[in-house]
């Protein structure tokens, strides 16, 4: 008696189709608004698989709502001016939160976030005399980074009343607190 051969190619197809399905139904209900919505039951239900199905590929709701988020690699730090650095690494994260605040909404926040290119941009405007005296470098790292986080961006940003670029001139000047 023979053996099957077994068809990867068909079955990867399958379930390529499957989790395209289960991201646009995401994506179809993030975009609606309502946060009631955006459950692992009513993605199910929109991308016609079972609940079971998400959970096997996503592992939990946040790790579907993780998967719909653009990819966002950390930027390299800005070069320049360390006060022009500082403006033009608070306009990355506002442009990047600005790319579909909707969906982050839905997103848990993270426990701890990267914070190494907030320490190492504070360090350069120590170095630059650029921080207020007693300022210190720490404080630096934990204002820019609240600066740049989305909660701060999605409350200066009122969906979409004020464009990324003025968000971040707001930005600014909430960090001169922290700038001689």
């Amino acid at each position: 008696m023979g053996r099957r051969a077994y068809r990867l190619g068909r079955r990867k197809a399958a379930v390529d189709l499957t989790v395209s399905s289960i991201l646009e139904a995401g994506r179809q209900l993030v975009a609606e608004g309502a946060e009631s919505k955006v459950s692992v039951g009513a993605i199910a239900r929109r991308a016609g698989v079972s609940r079971i199905t998400i959970y096997n590929r996503f592992g939990s709701r946040g790790g579907l709502l993780r998967a719909l988020a653009p990819a966002s690699p950390q930027p390299a730090l800005p070069v320049g001016e360390p006060r022009e650095a500082l403006r033009e690494h608070l306009y990355r994260a506002s442009a990047s939160w600005a790319a579909n605040p909707s969906l982050f909404r839905h997103l848990p926040q993270p426990e701890h976030e990267d914070s190494e290119p907030n320490r190492r941009l504070a360090e350069r405007l120590a170095a630059a005399d650029a921080l207020r005296p007693g300022c210190s470098i720490k404080e630096a790292e934990d204002v820019i980074g609240a600066l740049t986080s989305f909660a701060v961006f999605d409350r200066l940003h009122k969906d979409g009343r004020r464009p990324a670029a003025a968000v971040t001139e707001v930005l600014m000047r909430l960090a001169a607190g922290i700038l001689a």
